[in-house]
């Protein structure tokens, strides 16, 4: 059997620390030291996107649908903006022949555009002018006169709704002709004050309401000077005022015998009644005798 080799220390894993929300700094880090990192060539990055349509490779004749995923490089287009918002420029390769493809945005249009590398499908939805809107609806309205009174009625209501809104924009703007700045800002000072001071009146009266009810569970009721003096004149009329009780003696027994031979002296002796004639008068003479 082959010796065993010994087994290196293993290294402590750090795999609890790719979800952590929180990492350790220490002390002494200076966030001023970390290496800058360089610019992109060009003012290019790399971004994820997907094709936002159905496209046709010029090269090899491949179609990518729409929604394809890319690995696309971005950079802004120099020179051009709508209206102050930036276009940006994306290139990325062909799924089959890896042919670089380029698109912008378009803004004015809420779209892309194709630019090198490819063609874009043909899209219905996209392929309609105002012209031939119109002359659908004309069609339409011809020989159906519901429709045609629909459509009036329509385009007078929104007739309506633009002139009331310029008339509000006018009035408005006469309104504002006479405001000068100082004027707004006081105004809006004045206001930010009044609910500024309707929040604390508001916070106040929570405030107070909290505390009475909490007031009322807690605190007892202070009796004031007169309930004192009431209660205290009453306390002394109870000690002055002699207690009234009530005594039961009861007799000892010298007096009862006392009473005892009052009563018997009083009593009368009783007569001694004669003794029977005959055989019982004499039993009771020997009986007499005798003792």
């Amino acid at each position: 059997l082959t010796p065993r080799l010994p087994s290196r220390p293993r290294r402590p894993r750090a795999m609890g620390e790719r979800k952590v929300l929180n990492k350790y700094i220490p002390p002494d880090f200076d966030p001023a030291k970390i290496p800058r990192g360089r610019a992109p060539k060009g003012g290019q990055i790399k971004v994820r996107i997907m094709l936002p349509m159905t496209i046709c490779c010029n090269t090899c004749g491949e179609f990518i649908c729409k929604g394809t995923k890319f690995n696309a490089r971005k950079e802004d287009v120099k020179g051009e903006d709508y209206l102050g918002i930036q276009i940006f420029r994306f290139y990325f390769r062909c799924t089959r022949c890896s042919a670089e493809l380029a698109m912008k945005t378009d803004p004015k249009n809420g779209d892309y555009v194709v630019e090198a590398g490819a063609s874009r499908n043909f899209e219905a939805w996209k392929d309609t002018t105002e012209e031939d809107e119109a002359k659908a609806r004309a069609d339409d309205e011809e020989n159906n006169e519901m429709r045609r009174l629909e459509n009036r009625t329509e385009e007078s209501k929104r007739e309506m709704d633009i002139m009331a809104a310029l008339d509000e924009m006018r009035s408005l703007n006469a309104r504002h002709a006479g405001i000068s700045n100082a004027d707004a800002l006081n105004a809006m000072t004045a206001n930010t004050r009044t609910d500024k001071e309707r929040a604390d009146e508001l916070d106040a009266e929570t405030a107070r309401a909290i505390f009475k009810e909490q007031r009322a569970k807690i605190v007892k009721r202070i009796e004031s000077e007169s309930d004192d003096d009431d209660h205290a004149a009453a306390k002394k009329a109870r000690v002055d005022a002699p207690a009234v009780s009530v005594v039961v003696k009861r007799p000892t027994n010298a007096a009862v015998k006392a009473k005892v031979k009052s009563t018997a002296a009083a009593a009368p002796p009783k007569a001694e009644s004669p003794p029977p004639a005959g055989l019982g008068g004499l039993l009771g003479d020997y009986g007499s005798d005798s003792d």
